[in-house]
């Protein structure tokens, strides 16, 4: 008898292939059998009307501080991700000193916008190396599967320690330690190594990351790690300043080790056509047999702003900013006072002082173009019509009016597309999704707390893309499980996982696709220190199961704790094979 059987679902198995009807069967935490009619289990679930899928493989996640504090690394595990794999963007926590807490934690907080003292509140620091940092996160009891790889942030300043923070070059010595320590890292068990090479990054100071300006030999000596054990993926995040640098120290990377080597891909208001550059670069050395790959996104990046979010478009002005260390409804309360709507929205900035202001921060203050009213359910393709300049037309209004309403309204955001909307549709995502040299991540699940919340992309792979797309074409469910599950989980060397099949891992989603829907953004208080954070709710998941034990059941906890750090296998068989 099994453990369990899921009788009469549409199973999408995660091959890509068409969905087909029958029943699965799960034993001793694996899938026992798959497809037709299967023999008694001590629970039998109907799953008619439904769709079965493996559970999602989030590969591109930043919940490096959270695993530690959060057994259930919401909201991705809502949204019915069951494997989360972090260190990316080259930040993390591991290697780490005493003197150097502090920093590495300023430098989550810029780039990643996860607050300093949430960190503090929520991190024991009971490691100083990456394998017991490792250690640490598998001591902890857990609903999902996490991974992590190791970060370039954190190990540059281990070795170099201020001299890292100047960007200085690093020595020969400092390369050499650097590998060393990646290497420590892969063979217990991390699954890559990240790099960050990006403006975007800055501390909380207005500094450039510690890795932003390192020099080609740095990135293919440490690099070198990967060949040593045979394991891993090399990722990066870069502006691609000068293109033909970054992609030959890249290709050398990939034909040296033999290991995946990938980046961000998003297009840009600056440069609408980069990303078609990149892709074809990715093609030219997939065809030459180096395995380059670029990960892109599944929606627009875009900020939300609003009331107690990092920012908009009133931040700036002075008679706003008092109010902001206000409690978000008591900031509500005052600002529906009528005369301080007339006080703010007087108290325009002049254009000098918003030239002083970053590039980021300017188009926020007056780019009212750019902005869309969300609404429930939020919509992320906004036609033109529903831009805050677009409706104060209408209204004859001013955008400011406009903006300062809506925000007021209980629980709204404007949305600011930040890349991935060039056309002001998803044109080029659509692209990027049917490309094969494009791998499906970036949901950034546990980072930018107060300004973006895309940890339920998963889900809106299916709502948007295989039923409610309406400016464009759709794509097939089995393509977009495939994007988020084998495809995903295969690139990493996860090969007992994302796809239903005898033998591997019984970690699977029973979805009611017709009720399935990602709710508005909202900042909830639930953070280490009080700390606040946009989630963002989801109703449509029947069941999640993880490892052959359910975990959600119609959206609530079960209190099961399957879950586990997964170590890369490969690290350890290159230890063995020495």
């Amino acid at each position: 008898m099994h453990d369990i059987v899921i009788r009469g679902g549409t199973i999408v198995d995660g091959s890509g292939k068409a969905p087909f009807s029958g029943d699965i069967a799960i034993s001793g935490g694996r899938i026992a059998a798959v497809g037709g009619k299967l023999g008694p289990g001590k629970r039998e679930i109907d799953a008619t009307g439904l769709l079965v899928t493996p559970g999602w493989v989030d590969v591109h996640t930043h919940y490096d501080g959270q695993a530690m504090w959060d057994p259930l690394i919401a909201p991705s595990s809502w949204h019915g991700v069951t494997t989360a794999m972090f260190g990316n963007c080259g930040v993390g926590f591991a290697p780490v000193k005493k003197e150097h807490r502090g920093a590495l934690m300023d430098l989550m907080e810029g780039v990643e916008e996860i607050p300093n003292p949430v960190l503090a509140a929520g991190l024991n620091w009971e490691w100083e190396s990456f394998p017991q940092y490792m250690d640490e996160l598998e001591r902890r009891p857990r609903a999902i599967d996490i991974a992590a790889q190791i970060a370039h942030l954190p190990l540059r300043v281990y070795v170099m320690g201020d001299r890292a923070v100047r960007r200085e070059p690093a020595t020969a010595d400092d390369i050499a330690k650097m590998r060393d320590l990646t290497v420590e890292a892969l063979r217990c068990g991390a699954f890559g190594f990240t790099t960050s090479r990006t403006d975007s990054h800055k501390t909380p100071d207005g500094d450039l990351v510690p890795s932003r300006d390192a020099e080609d030999h740095e990135l293919i000596g440490i690099g070198s790690a990967l060949g040593v054990t045979r394991s891993g993926a090399f990722g990066m995040n870069s502006d691609f300043d000068d293109e033909d640098y970054e992609l030959r120290w890249m290709r050398k990377v990939a034909r040296e080790t033999g290991r995946p080597v990938w980046f961000l891909l998003t297009d840009r208001y600056s440069d609408p056509q980069r990303w078609r550059r990149l892709i074809k670069a990715v093609h030219e050395a997939r065809a030459d047999g180096l395995p380059l790959m670029a990960q892109m996104a599944g929606r627009p990046i875009g900020v939300m702003m609003g009331i107690g979010t990092a920012l908009n478009p009133f931040t700036v002005r002075p008679s706003y900013k008092a109010l902001e260390h206000l409690p978000i409804e008591e900031q509500r309360k005052r600002l529906r006072d009528p005369e301080t709507r007339r006080r703010i929205l007087a108290d325009t900035p002049s254009d000098a002082e918003i030239e002083k202001l970053a590039q980021f921060r300017q188009v926020v203050a007056k780019k009212f173009d750019k902005f869309f009213v969300m609404g429930n359910p939020p919509d992320y393709e906004p036609g033109p019509e529903k831009s805050v300049a677009a409706i104060a037309a209408r209204e004859e209004r001013t955008p400011e009016e406009v903006a300062y309403d809506y925000m007021l309204e209980d629980g709204q955001y404007l949305y600011f597309p930040v890349v991935n909307y060039v056309t002001g549709d998803h044109g080029p995502i659509f692209e990027m999704l049917n490309d094969p040299g494009c791998l499906l991540g970036l949901s950034d699940g546990g980072a930018h707390c107060t300004s973006i919340v895309d940890a339920g992309v998963p889900t809106y792979m299916l709502t948007h893309w295989a039923r409610d797309r309406q400016r464009g074409p759709k794509l097939p469910v089995e393509k977009l499980v495939k994007r988020q599950t084998s495809e995903t989980a295969e690139f990493f060397g996860l090969n007992d996982r994302g796809r239903l099949a005898p033998g591997l891992r019984a970690d699977i989603n029973l979805i009611d696709l017709d009720r399935l829907q990602v709710q508005k953004p909202e900042i909830v208080h639930d953070m280490p220190a009080n700390g606040r954070r946009f989630i963002q709710r989801v109703d449509g998941y029947e069941m999640t199961i993880c490892a052959g034990q359910p975990i959600y059941e119609r959206g609530q906890y079960t209190g099961a704790l399957p879950g586990k750090l997964v170590r890369d296998g490969h690290g350890a068989q290159a230890i063995a094979a020495e």
